[in-house]
């Protein structure tokens, strides 16, 4: 354990976690309760065990984000890992990153054009451990990494290499072959490709990805997501998910003891002072040692107020982003969030819900494609630390987004809609 570990594990930090697995038209039409139930079933259970992980005093913030994620690669009902969306050409390309709050030299790491590497972000991660490292094969010398040659590294230092095949899911292809099907029909209608079809408004296509913040016992905070994108996104496009600020960010800063200012005033002259009726002051001036109390006779008046001497408040904030990629970059979502709370003094939760909250800056990137189309569509997760004290956010600004996290009260909440924000359980129509 380093000095600043030891000096956070002193402050009593307790861990925090929260977890997301996509967000965009999700209604009680688009989400059947047979696929909302398992939906809960899956995200409390990643959530468990990254939360029993994360309970060891060992545990770091960017051990848990990566078994977390991991989880959610393997799990076929998110787009990421097995389970992810196609391209137009019926291939799986994978995104994925990783980013700390502190502790490493590159702090960020993402990878894009993945085919054969079984858990992406292990791969996230093995590069910025080896990035540590002189000599690491190249992963000390960039944050993004893209296609063959970090799919060699991959296969080089042990990490699971599968077949394409494995990415495969009836699920994902069926929409994929209905997705290029509207398109066609909208081609032929004449109407821009870029809006949703009608099949688009009534149900769930993937938008985006499978995240994890974590904030470890240390004030260390961690991000993880990984992806398979957009469905039917063009070949070799990179989306918001492997981009630094866009998709993801975490970072750390220290805010100053700021010391009182001293107000400079002119002197009062002895007939100011009686102007005012302060004879006793007029007196003490003339006969000061006659009024000085005994702690006053070595202290001058005018003295310099004492400065505030403690320690520059630790703060550290951890985001990632799941949506319309494309959005996500052009305002450089999450990034732009951190910055609203880091110098305009505004907290994460009301940073989140300004830039993915609804009518943010998020939907209003958008412009008149609002609902039209899914620009602008998406929603943020986060974790911020103010000294000791933690805040796990969320916002979004669609129909719904998955997210699992440990409350205030160490209890597990699973929310796929917006409760929270409207009074009621998540009910559906039977």
């Amino acid at each position: 354990m380093n000095e600043k570990q030891s000096h956070a594990a002193k402050q009593h930090i307790v861990p925090r976690i929260i977890i997301h697995g996509g967000a965009g038209n999700l209604t009680k039409h688009s989400l059947p309760r047979a696929k909302y139930d398992a939906y809960q079933t899956s995200l409390r259970r990643i959530l468990a065990s990254s939360s029993s992980l994360l309970s060891n005093p060992n545990s770091t913030a960017l051990d848990v984000a990566t078994f977390a994620v991991s989880l959610l690669e393997d799990d076929p009902l998110y787009n990421s890992g097995h389970g992810a969306v196609f391209t137009r050409e019926g291939k799986n390309e994978l995104e994925c990153s990783i980013m700390v709050s502190n502790g490493y030299r590159k702090r960020g790491i993402g990878c894009m054009m993945l085919q054969h590497v079984k858990n992406p972000i292990k791969l996230a991660r093995e590069l910025l451990l080896r990035g540590e490292k002189d000599g690491g094969d190249g992963s000390q010398d960039h944050c993004q990494y893209s296609g063959a040659f970090v799919e060699g590294l991959a296969e080089k230092w042990g990490l699971d290499i599968v077949d394409p095949s494995y990415f495969f899911t009836q699920q994902r292809w069926d929409e994929h072959s209905r997705g290029l099907e509207e398109e066609a029909k909208q081609t032929e209608a004449g109407l821009p490709i870029d809006e949703m079809s009608d099949w688009e408004k009534a149900n769930y296509i993937p938008l985006g990805t499978c995240g994890a913040v974590v904030l470890d016992r240390f004030g260390t905070i961690c991000v993880a997501t990984s992806t398979g994108g957009l469905t039917n996104k063009v070949g070799g496009r990179v989306g918001d998910t492997p981009t630094i600020g866009a998709g993801f960010w975490a970072e750390e800063w220290f805010e100053e003891a700021v010391a009182p200012k001293v107000q400079n005033r002119v002197p009062s002259t002895p007939l100011d002072k009686l102007s005012r009726g302060e004879i006793s002051n007029v007196l003490a001036d003339c006969l000061p040692m006659l009024f000085l109390s005994p702690s006053d006779a070595s202290t001058p008046r005018s003295s310099i107020p004492t400065l505030d001497q403690s320690s520059p408040i630790r703060h550290a904030v951890g985001m990632s982003g799941t949506g319309n990629g494309d959005s996500f970059l052009r305002i450089d979502a999450c990034r732009t969030a951190a910055a609203k709370s880091r110098f305009s003094t505004t907290s994460l939760p009301d940073a989140v819900t300004w830039m993915a909250g609804p009518k943010g800056e998020l939907q209003k990137s958008a412009g008149d494609r609002w609902h039209s189309s899914h620009e602008g569509t998406g929603g943020i997760i986060g974790i911020e630390l103010v000294g000791s004290k933690s805040t796990v956010v969320w916002d979004f600004n669609c129909g719904g987004m998955f997210r699992a996290w440990v409350d205030d009260d160490g209890d597990h909440q699973c929310h796929i809609f917006r409760e929270g924000y409207h009074s009621g359980p998540e009910s559906f129509a039977v």
